[in-house]
């Protein structure tokens, strides 16, 4: 599944680093520090991945 937003994508991106261990997840802050523990190396993968060109920087929740 794509990323919705640019803070999204950011975010994946994080928690996708803290998973392989490239950074330590006492750095993580906000919602990847959640993404980190409830998501697959694969869903952050495909969330990380998303391009940002022409995504907003943020999402409103519904």
């Amino acid at each position: 599944m794509p990323a919705k937003s640019a803070a999204q994508q950011k975010a994946a991106g994080a928690a996708l680093s803290a998973k392989r261990g490239d950074t330590p997840k006492s750095e993580l802050k906000g919602a990847s520090k959640s993404m980190v523990d409830s998501m697959t190396e694969d869903q952050l993968e495909d969330l990380a991945h998303t391009k940002r060109k022409g995504k907003p920087d943020h999402v409103a929740e519904k």
